[in-house]
């Protein structure tokens, strides 16, 4: 059973990404537009990697935060469908437009949370009894996946494509956000 407050969590999270994400293009523009696939993945694995060592070393010498990492891989994450979705035409196959960019932020947003409310109903909200370390170990486990699939040019014989892992690592990196929330270690999810 969902809880009542899961969703407003989410989308707290999601509203606090997508801040950051429309300042960044503000100043950049959608200078990641040059990225190829490959390149987004491995920016997302890199992030998952770093979370994965601060949580193991217990010690940060960067600064930049497991919180601020967590928001990049949803970012990233929100990067890499705009970019897969030029081939299911989400977005034009031109240029992403800074103006037009928050209604394509939205619409990738929309469906990775309609997964996540499909997900919640089968599975009853079993990331709640998961730990922080788990989902991350799982974010690993899918950029591994992606990565084998972008070998194999886009060809699976009995998986899920690439755009369900995006789905599933931002989903898992929201996860992480609201419990960190509720553990007092991150007030991104707070409202």
């Amino acid at each position: 059973m969902q809880k009542p407050e899961t969703m407003t969590q989410y989308d707290s999270v999601v509203a606090f990404c997508k801040n950051l994400f429309m300042k960044k293009a503000k100043d950049y523009g959608t200078s990641w537009e040059i990225l190829r696939m490959p390149s987004v993945t491995d920016q997302i694995g890199i992030k998952a990697d770093r979370i994965r060592s601060i949580q193991e070393k217990q010690r940060n010498l960067v600064g930049d935060t497991i919180e601020s990492e967590f928001v990049g891989i949803i970012n990233y994450c929100i990067i890499a469908l705009i970019l897969a979705s030029r081939n299911t035409n989400l977005t034009p196959s031109s240029a992403v437009n800074v103006d037009a960019l928050s209604g394509i932020y939205d619409q990738v947003v929309a469906e990775v949370r309609n997964t996540l409310i499909k997900k919640n109903h089968d599975y009853g909200e079993a990331w709640r009894k998961m730990r922080i370390t788990s989902m991350t170990d799982l974010i690993l486990m899918k950029i591994l996946r992606i990565k084998q699939i972008e070998d194999n040019k886009g060809r699976t014989i009995a998986s899920e494509g690439i755009e369900a892992n995006y789905t599933d690592i931002m989903n898992y990196a929201i996860f992480c956000l609201i419990l960190m929330t509720e553990n007092g270690e991150s007030e991104v999810a707070g409202g």
